[in-house]
Formats: structure tokens, C-alpha cells, sequence
């Protein structure tokens, strides 16, 4: 079984603008491999707004290959992973958007969200924003950068597990009432938490 945190920054405001994805894979209680790629999005429309966020520009992009193109190289390490997003609202709604422009099939996946994990284990924290729990664990790092954020969401997830005396990430869900999203070949579930 394979988890793998992800995040995606995107060009503009439509979901389907990837320009960028990071990967923290996670095995035991630890980060393996962390990787990062461009991407070009299809219409190459980059917004001031987007680009003040994560600094990617369109001629970073030229060279890249489009979505589908990129997110091909690790098809076979989604095809029935944990995946983990900070925020996995957003992240999987880029990543659906994105199939939906390239008319690409939905991986058969099952994914958590480490913010909603981060709000139900540590709710002392005023904020459970990625640079935030960051500093709560006392790691350093260059947010929006694609390959940064996945890693401190999978540090993040290790470190809950770790709080809940959790033997995996994968174990979280079923300690704190968190019902795991899915990405499948008809559409999604998301992921929930029961509030009590």
C-alpha cells in the first residue's frame, strides 16, 4: 500500500490550470522520495494574483509537458494509493479538473485530507495552515512550492499518526472518525469528518 502526499499550484483561478505538482511518498514514519514537476497548462493564461502566490511563470512552463504527460511518469503509484493533500478539497478538485480538460480517466484512488486531520488532533493551534504546522513541528520550508508543501503535508501526517499512537497515516481515519475521499473511473467521494 502506498501513501503519497500531493499538491498542485495552478496558473489562474480555474482548477484546471496545473502548473505545477509535488509528491512526498511516505513509508513507515518517514518521507522516502519527494519529487516535483512542471507542467504547461493547456491555455498558458498565468494571472498576477497566481503567480505572486507560487512564483511560477509562463516561460518556467514551455518546456514542460502538459498535464496528462507529467502525471503519467507515476500512474503506477497512484493506482490504489492513500493520497494526501493539505486541503484535499482543492488538490482533488485541480487534479479532476485537469483529467476533465485532458479527457482523461479518474484513477482508482483513496485519498485524506491533513487539515482536517491537523484540526481534529491538534485544535490548540489557532491556525492548521501548512506554514503553521510547519512551525508547530519546528521544520523550515519554501511554501507554495509544489514539492515543499507535499513534504511538510506528509511530515504532518506522519506526526499526527505519530500523536495518536497510530501505527500508519492509513490508521488515522478510523481513530478520529475521518471517512476517506475516493477518486474512481464514474467520479469522487470526499473526504468527511464527523464533527463529534
Amino acid at each position: 500500500m502506498k501513501t503519497i502526499a500531493i499538491d498542485f499550484e495552478t496558473a489562474n483561478e480555474q482548477r484546471g490550470s496545473a502548473c505545477s505538482v509535488g509528491l512526498a511518498w511516505i513509508e513507515g514514519d518517514r518521507v522516502v522520495r519527494v519529487e516535483e514537476r512542471l507542467i504547461r497548462p493547456r491555455d498558458m493564461r498565468f494571472s498576477s494574483f497566481n503567480i505572486a502566490i507560487h512564483g511560477i511563470r509562463p516561460e518556467d512552463v514551455e518546456d514542460a509537458g502538459e498535464f496528462s504527460e507529467v502525471m503519467d511518469e507515476f500512474i503506477d503509484d497512484f493506482r490504489g494509493a492513500t493520497m494526501i493533500a493539505h486541503n484535499a478539497a482543492f488538490d482533488f478538485s485541480v487534479w479532476r479538473a485537469c483529467l476533465d480538460v485532458h479527457r482523461q480517466a479518474y484513477p482508482e484512488l483513496s485519498y485524506l485530507c491533513s487539515v482536517k486531520m491537523a484540526r481534529k488532533v491538534w485544535p490548540h493551534l489557532g491556525s492548521h495552515k501548512l506554514n503553521v504546522l510547519a512551525d508547530h513541528l519546528g521544520l523550515r520550508f519554501a511554501h507554495h512550492n509544489a514539492a515543499e508543501d507535499a513534504a511538510i503535508c506528509a511530515e504532518a501526517a506522519i506526526a499526527i499518526a505519530r500523536s495518536l499512537r497510530a501505527s500508519h497515516v492509513r490508521d488515522v481515519p478510523a481513530m478520529i472518525g475521518m471517512q476517506a475521499g475516493r477518486l474512481f473511473s464514474g467520479g469522487y467521494t470526499p473526504c468527511t469528518l464527523r464533527l463529534k
